[in-house]
């Protein structure tokens, strides 16, 4: 049987088939596909176990309603918004968190832009105008610390009662522990642990390979006269400790590569703006302008300033038998393959 990456090989099209998700956004009509939908509501920041705990649940239930399952979420995230000066490590961008979703089955995601209107409307404007009225939900999930409305005045218990004023089911989803017992699982602790550089951590939290996708740049082109051309990725907010990491990438045609992959400065050489770059194991090709996605599977060292480009070559050599290690030994679930 050909593994899948032989496969996308083979069909590269079949490997990049558009998504099957339903994305409403602001402004347009709630299409047939989601009418009547029961929803989770939330920003879902790295749709993690527990996020994808609520995502079970709004599935479980629209099916015994025989109605659509979908998110509802905001853009940008609400802290992003009251701190504008403060940059914020989202753990999913939107593009990443859609393409999240699709792999968990929901039918749609109804894409709310959080402004100022949003944020000064009240609790009970929030579900009869919005939820009701706006997008016609029959019913909604949330977990157990979900708040809502100006000045976060709703509470779970508040919500539960303003749904039923206006026929909604509401559910309440406990706290989630991780099967190794850390909780609770939130977005904060995964959060902490990237800034640590602890990936194992952060992975067995959300219960995914923690992954980002952007376009890859042209850079200073320094890794192809050492011998480790890289695909270079700003990312911009990006809170990951700077170091050396083992990856797998996606390409732009769904095949599937392992790699290592350096996140922060060049302090060897510039000490410029933080950049990933990600030497591909077993690839040539011209990756320029192309959307990528990288998980990261495992973290190899912290980033280090060397005596001379041979010192770091030398290391990097040693950097890539490692990442090989971890990628053959790793056996967490990834979402881009």
């Amino acid at each position: 049987m050909p593994s899948s990456d032989e496969t996308a090989a083979k069909d590269p099209a079949a490997a990049s088939a558009p998504p099957r998700l339903i994305v409403n956004r602001d402004g347009a009509p709630v299409p047939p596909g989601l009418r009547g939908a029961v929803a989770a509501l939330g920003n879902f920041d790295g749709l993690h176990q527990g996020h994808r705990a609520l995502i079970a649940a709004v599935r479980r239930e629209a099916a015994a309603a025989g109605v659509p399952s979908a998110v509802l979420t905001f853009e940008p995230h609400p802290r992003s918004f009251f701190a504008p000066e403060t940059p914020m490590f989202r753990l999913t961008g939107e593009a990443v968190k859609l393409a999240v979703l699709d792999r968990l089955g929901v039918d749609g995601v109804f894409v709310r832009r959080f402004d100022a209107a949003l944020a000064r409307t009240g609790a009970a404007a929030f579900v009869a105008g919005l939820l009701k009225g706006e997008l016609g939900l029959s019913g909604v999930v949330i977990g157990h610390d979900f708040h809502f409305g100006r000045g976060r005045e709703g509470t779970p218990e508040v919500l539960a009662a303003l749904c039923a004023e206006n026929g909604l089911t509401c559910r309440v989803v406990e706290a989630v522990t991780a099967e190794t017992g850390e909780s609770p699982v939130s977005s904060s602790a995964i959060r902490a642990s990237l800034e640590a550089g602890d990936v194992a951590r952060a992975n067995r939290l959300l219960g995914f390979r923690w992954f980002v996708q952007g376009e890859v740049r042209h850079g200073e082109k320094r890794g192809r006269t050492l011998g480790f051309p890289t695909a270079n990725v700003a990312l911009p907010g990006c809170g990951l400790a700077h170091g050396i990491y083992a990856v797998r990438a996606r390409l732009p045609d769904g095949r599937l590569r392992d790699g290592v992959a350096s996140y922060g400065r060049r302090p060897t050489f510039d000490n410029g703006a933080p950049l990933l770059e990600t030497t591909l194991f077993d690839f040539s090709g011209d990756l320029y302008g192309q959307t990528i996605a990288v998980e990261f599977v495992g973290y190899i060292r912290g980033e280090a300033r060397f005596a001379s480009a041979e010192a770091l070559t030398a290391r990097m050599h040693e950097d890539a038998a490692a990442a090989r290690r971890i990628l053959a030994e790793d056996s967490v679930p990834s979402m881009i393959g």
